[in-house]
């Protein structure tokens, strides 16, 4: 099995935390559309024909297409590629872009699960990441896409933010969890240079908040997600039983996935792979049916590395006996020795099935203790 990943790059205003690849020039969304076409053909080969079961359209802002384009695109990868009839897809959408005629568009087309950028409840956090909806408006998104007959809907929010009382983000998860969604994915604010808040934080005009109230928003997660009868199945993703991203938990299990558009990545198996992100020079690429892409080759460490970077985030852990077989005994106990320290401090643990996993602890620190179980 494998996945699709098609990378929308087109929004309209930037939001200030946002560093992903991305166009205001909505007025190029024809010849994107024209290229991303020729990507799919000069790339039909990629996954060896295997079984598509997730495509994923993400941004970017994927909403600014009308269901039309959404079309196109899906009949291009379906001619040419294997997809699965229970193939999960999954398109990010933006409150402010969407009413209920809009999503009667995208479940005709074959969507299936949606992935709604609320972000924040509170007007004056949503006026401060620079976003274009209200409060209102977010929840008349998820009330319409329910009635068009979506069973599949995903909500992102943030904390951390500066600002953001742990109080505020408490009554943030008890508004979310009372609507009728499956999914919740939760991200801790991460400043980046290259983004308005960078620039803030970088002349002090800003300041994160405190490493004591990051681990009490995150154990308020942890708590209401529970109560809600979520699972929290990664760090920043919770669901309802049956409702994992299917998508995005092959990602974490090393499933071959091609990425279409500018910035997107690919994996195959043996090496990774990912596109040009300036978007005039993919068009330009793809007008003369050359892919601008760059290509690591991936030794045994790196593959090491990154079973221990994805798997550790997730409940599923890390298989020691997954390590052995496949890498060596001597990757085994170079991972078991390291471990005991953390779990003899309680970040760590290995369960019943000999995998090794976070604890809630743990999760706080998780960059470090992944960074450090790496080989280098």
């Amino acid at each position: 099995m494998a996945g699709l990943y098609v990378h929308i790059p087109f929004c309209r205003t930037k939001c200030h935390y946002c560093d992903f690849c991305k166009s205001l020039d909505t007025g190029m969304v024809d010849s994107f559309i024209e290229a991303i076409s020729k990507e799919i053909d000069l790339q039909r080969d990629y996954l060896e024909g295997e079984s598509i079961e997730t495509i994923y359209f993400g941004g970017g802002t994927p909403s600014l297409l009308d269901s039309r384009k959404v079309r196109i695109i899906i009949e291009r990868l379906r001619s040419g590629f294997a997809v699965s009839e229970g193939c999960e897809i999954t398109i990010e959408v933006n409150p402010d872009d969407v009413v209920k005629y809009y999503f009667d568009g995208l479940k005709r087309e074959g969507i299936n699960r949606l992935s709604i950028g609320i972000q924040s409840w509170e007007e004056r956090i949503l006026k401060m990441l620079n976003r274009r909806h209200n409060a209102e408006q977010a929840e008349r998104a998820v009330e319409d896409a329910i009635k068009s007959g979506f069973e599949n809907i995903n909500v992102d929010l943030i904390y951390g933010i500066p600002g953001l009382s742990s109080e505020d983000w408490r009554k943030n998860l008890k508004k979310t969890f009372f609507l009728d969604i499956q999914h919740l994915s939760a991200y801790h604010l991460t400043i980046e240079p290259n983004t308005l808040f960078g620039k803030m934080l970088e002349a002090g005009e800003l300041s994160e908040i405190n490493e004591e109230e990051s681990e009490n928003q995150f154990n308020i997660l942890v708590e209401s997600a529970a109560s809600a009868g979520f699972i929290h199945y990664e760090i920043s993703n919770l669901c309802k039983e049956g409702y994992y991203s299917r998508h995005n938990t092959n990602y974490w299990k090393q499933v071959k996935y091609l990425g279409l558009g500018p910035s997107a990545h690919s994996y195959d198996g043996y090496s990774r792979q990912w596109n040009e992100q300036d978007l005039g020079k993919y068009l330009s690429s793809l007008s003369e049916n050359k892919i601008p892409f760059q290509k690591e080759i991936l030794d045994t460490k790196a593959v090491f590395n990154e079973y221990i970077m994805t798997n550790l985030r997730t409940i599923w852990g890390v298989d020691f006996e997954h390590v052995e077989n496949i890498f060596s005994k001597e990757a085994h106990d170079y991972l078991y020795n390291i471990a005991v320290k953390y779990v003899r401090y309680g970040m760590l643990e290995i369960n019943d099935h000999n995998h090794l996993v976070l604890t809630n602890q743990g999760k706080m620190i998780s960059d470090n203790i992944i960074s450090e179980l790496m080989m280098d």
